[in-house]
């Protein structure tokens, strides 16, 4: 006769969760995938009303909070926040709404990152142009180094490079140069040694903006930094899954799921057909 799982055992199976405002988030999905392989992920693009940096802080609150529920009732171990603006914006809320549950964000994620890599403190931040006017990386940067120079640069271009699958060539370099060229004056002049992919978007962008930035640049990717986070969390709390097979992976979208799944395999770097996504209501 087999011995009843334990309730520490049962959560460890479950799901980690993960919500975007679209498809950008899939990047994060890939690496936790890929670091964590035994997991399984359920994930939730709410393509309907993307994208949340047009959006209040309040709206994005109350969206941030109407998608992590119904990860929640689904059943999820852990819940990660792969949108930037959201994370800016409504961890606060989500981590009281859901507690005990833990509650991972790609901000503080990739801030805590910069700091660990930087050497002079001299950090830039790629981001969007919501997240730039925010200033969530600069405060969650100097939070943890009250010395920290932090440039910020909207790249509003990458997020429809990136989406149209455009990713290297004479075009994209062009685009990256015309942003970088300002960050990459400040690193001649300020010892500037590391550069924040602050949008989950950027990272299918990364060799161009390594070529561009060059070689003493190093290249924070939040979705990296949040894979290793969580798989420092599962440990601790011993929610890890055991090894095995594979995970399996869950997809979900508020709004055409054709389209998810054509543009999301870009970004997950795997197939993913419509038959794949369930389109749901929040």
């Amino acid at each position: 006769m087999n011995p009843t799982p334990s309730p520490a055992r049962e959560r460890a199976q479950l799901p980690i969760g993960i919500f975007d405002s679209g498809v950008g988030g899939l990047t994060v999905l890939r690496a936790l995938a890929t670091r964590l392989p035994a997991e399984q992920f359920l994930y939730l693009g709410d393509t309907a009303r993307l994208p949340y940096g047009t959006k209040s802080p309040e709206s994005v609150t109350r969206y941030a909070l109407q998608a992590s529920a119904h990860l929640v009732a689904r059943g999820i171990k852990l819940l990660v926040v792969a949108c930037n603006t959201a994370s800016a914006v409504a961890m606060p809320a989500l981590a009281a709404e859901f507690a005990p549950l833990p509650v991972i964000g790609v901000v503080e994620a990739g801030a805590e990152a910069a700091v660990q890599t930087s050497r002079t403190g001299h950090i830039a931040v790629l981001a969007t142009e919501s997240t730039v006017r925010g200033g969530a990386y600069e405060r969650a940067i100097r939070a943890r180094r009250a010395d920290a120079r932090v440039f910020s640069q909207a790249c509003s271009l990458f997020v429809a490079l990136a989406e149209e699958g455009w990713t290297r060539g004479p075009l994209v370099e062009a685009v990256a140069r015309e942003y970088l060229q300002p960050l990459l004056t400040e690193k001649e002049q300020d010892g500037l040694d590391c550069l924040v992919l602050g949008c989950t978007h950027f990272p299918l962008l990364r060799e161009t903006i390594r070529q561009v930035a060059g070689t003493k640049v190093t290249l924070v990717d939040s979705g990296e930094t949040v894979a290793q986070a969580i798989a420092h969390l599962l440990a601790q709390r011993h929610l890890a899954q055991a090894a095995g097979e594979r995970g399996q992976h869950q997809f979900l979208a508020t709004d055409d799921v054709e389209r998810f799944a054509r543009v999301g395999s870009r970004f997950l770097g795997a197939a993913i057909t419509a038959s794949d996504v369930e389109r749901v209501d929040l």
